[in-house]
């Protein structure tokens, strides 16, 4: 695979650790080679490595301890450390007693938090690697992204070996992820809702409809969404609630999957042309993404949320407290009734600007909305000039 230049920016000070999360395969390990290639590594997917350690945690202790001082000046790398919880006491005693750093790579916090494993007190800080952005791409090709998805080895693999490549990647995770690490004892329930989930993916979640498809409860339906969110396969997007409304729907959420190709695959979705109901329900997708790894990439801590009114008037993304509203949109000619959500939203909560994300050819403004076309918006929010 070809070395694609990432976003983030991993600078640790002397005796401060991380945590590095992200899904499976976006390159996290790559990352962590290129970025700290003097350090030491244990790959807990090494099958005797994984079981050496789980029988006897102190063995990290000792290994670390015995080895020349000069090795470890530079964070030792604990990859897919979630499989292996117990090492983390050992971990936080090395950090407070001898000053070792530490990067800790996992794609699921949720065993570790469900099993009350050792998470350092806030000794390590946090950090995420997301499937690949626009910017990391030299020729970026929006239709590529959409189909391929863009977890870099998806993205990159020719037409004919990408859906095979998707559909491993979709039931290795479950399996590996969800099933093999017990998250979930009803795996033909969880299955028949990972389905709805597909098919519900960026619209308003009623979890009593996707209860009834599942056949369990509302209950264990929240429970499958945030095991979903745990192990990284999920984004969560509630409502806007700065403004209380009765006309506004503020209680229900939606739920994004952390790659548009996973979804398209999940939804045998394939696009042929740039236009489209279903080409716009991608579209926006991946310009959520893009904002997502965009805040975390910059370090700003700015909520994104919709905004919809019991009428269907929508706002498909708020950023911050309703600083900025975003409408996306996959036509390539905006009319009027496109900008019906802003304006409302506008009347309701005054926003600093308002944008709508679309595929025409060049930025204009329609009173005051924003009308922009997709790259110039992408240009303007990587370089900091959207928030």
């Amino acid at each position: 695979m070809k070395n694609i230049p990432r976003r983030l920016d991993m600078r640790l000070p002397h005796h401060q650790s991380a945590f590095l999360w992200g899904a499976r395969k976006t390159g996290k390990s790559t990352y962590l080679r290129e970025r700290f290639p003097n350090s030491v590594v244990y790959d807990f997917l090494k099958t005797d490595l994984f079981f050496e350690m789980s029988k006897n945690p102190s063995l990290l202790r000792e290994q670390l301890l015995a080895k020349d001082e000069t090795l470890l000046k530079e964070p030792v790398i604990l990859d897919e450390v979630q499989k292996v919880p117990q090492v983390l006491d050992e971990v936080h005693w090395l950090i407070e007693n001898k000053g070792l750093r530490f990067v800790l790579c996992g794609s699921s916090a949720r065993k570790l938090k469900r099993g009350y494993a050792n998470l350092l007190g806030g000794r390590a800080w946090r950090y995420e690697l997301f499937p690949l952005v626009s910017q990391e791409i030299t020729k970026f090709d929006l239709l590529r992204a959409l189909n391929h998805g863009l977890i870099p080895f998806h993205y990159l693999q020719d037409d004919i070996d990408y859906k095979k490549s998707l559909e491993a990647y979709v039931q290795d995770y479950l399996g590996q992820e969800v099933f093999a690490e017990g998250l979930t004892r009803n795996i033909p329930a969880f299955s028949r809702f990972f389905d709805a989930f597909a098919y519900s993916h960026g619209e308003i979640t009623n979890y009593c409809n996707i209860a009834r498809e599942c056949g369990v409860d509302s209950k264990t339906v929240k429970e499958y969404y945030q095991i979903l969110i745990d192990t990284l396969l999920a984004i969560r997007v509630e409502p806007f609630k700065k403004k209380q409304s009765r006309q506004v729907i503020t209680k229900a959420s939606k739920y994004y999957m952390f790659d548009v190709g996973v979804a398209g695959y999940s939804t045998k979705r394939h696009l042929t042309e740039i236009r489209g109901a279903e080409f716009g329900k991608a579209f926006e997708h991946f310009l959520l993404m893009e904002m997502i790894a965009y805040r975390s990439y910059a370090g700003k801590d700015f909520a994104i949320n919709f905004w919809r009114t019991k009428s269907g008037l929508e706002v498909d993304f708020v950023l911050g407290m309703g600083e900025i509203a975003i409408e996306v949109k996959g036509s390539a000619r905006i009319d009027g009734k496109d900008m019906n959500g802003l304006q409302a939203f506008a009347k309701e909560c005054p926003s600093k600007r308002s944008i709508l994300v679309c595929n025409e050819k060049g930025k204009r403004l329609h009173g005051k909305i924003e009308i922009s076309p997709w790259e110039i918006f992408l240009q303007e929010l990587w370089s900091g000039k959207i928030l």
